[in-house]
């Protein structure tokens, strides 16, 4: 069992919470979370925002029974995490842009952090598109070259994929698959899809994703994939 450090309201529905465990999580994992005995049954697949020596924290938005549990939580509160679990986002040098939409801004910020300290002659850009509310400006201004957002419309009409030599993505499988479909080289696209797990082993097959290679588990054969390995079915 884990501590609750901090669980802080963001927004009318997003909270970030802070844990005192350390998962060593690489860019765009995640981890299996409950805070409950034996109801709901499942733990609740959530992105890893953040890890630093005194903890690991996550951005999750309140949509059901588990996550609306996950915001009453208290500092000092017990919470179970495990993992961390799932492939990550490819570290790789050159012109990166991060393009998020909604709680698909989750896993970019560690993204974002660790590419800008993998190597100083990598530029970092970051896109975000929010429905209402923007969130954590300041946060992602941080570790950004490059730091724009957008609330409402469509984040995908301001990227300019020639301006980049690789692009990793995190929202709605609508806004990826758009973007997916603008830029001209598909090979450069990385997104991390979302789904409903129940184990986040690969065991129970809850979140089997159809790809061009065959069935394939989001939980430990993604989330990250080439996004022409998904859209191209």
């Amino acid at each position: 069992m884990s501590t609750v450090v901090l669980n802080k309201k963001l927004s009318s529905n997003f909270y970030l919470m802070k844990v005192n465990k350390t998962l060593n999580a690489k860019m765009g994992q995640f981890a299996m979370i409950r805070a409950w005995d034996k109801y709901p049954l499942l733990s609740r697949p959530i992105s890893v925002y953040d890890e630093d020596g005194e903890g690991v924290t996550f951005l999750y938005k309140v949509v059901g029974e588990g996550t609306s549990i996950f915001s009453k939580l208290k500092s000092g509160d017990s919470v179970n995490v495990e993992g961390a679990y799932g492939t990550s986002f490819p570290i790789l040098n050159g012109r990166i842009l991060l393009v998020g939409g909604g709680v698909g801004i989750a896993p970019l910020y560690l993204a974002a952090k660790t590419l800008k300290n993998n190597s100083k002659d990598s530029v970092i850009d970051v896109l975000l598109g929010f429905t209402d509310e923007p969130l954590l400006l300041d946060e992602f201004s941080k570790v950004a070259r490059d730091f724009k957002y957008q609330v409402g419309g469509f984040i995908t009409d301001l990227v300019n994929d020639e301006s980049y030599d690789y692009i990793y993505t995190c929202g709605p499988s609508i806004m990826m698959e758009t973007l997916y479909k603008k830029i001209v080289n598909k090979d450069k696209l990385y997104a991390s899809f979302e789904s409903r797990m129940a184990c986040g082993i690969g065991v129970c097959l809850a979140c089997s994703c159809m790809t061009i290679n065959g069935n394939k588990k989001l939980c430990t054969d993604g989330p990250i994939f080439l996004a022409k390995e998904v859209f191209n079915v």
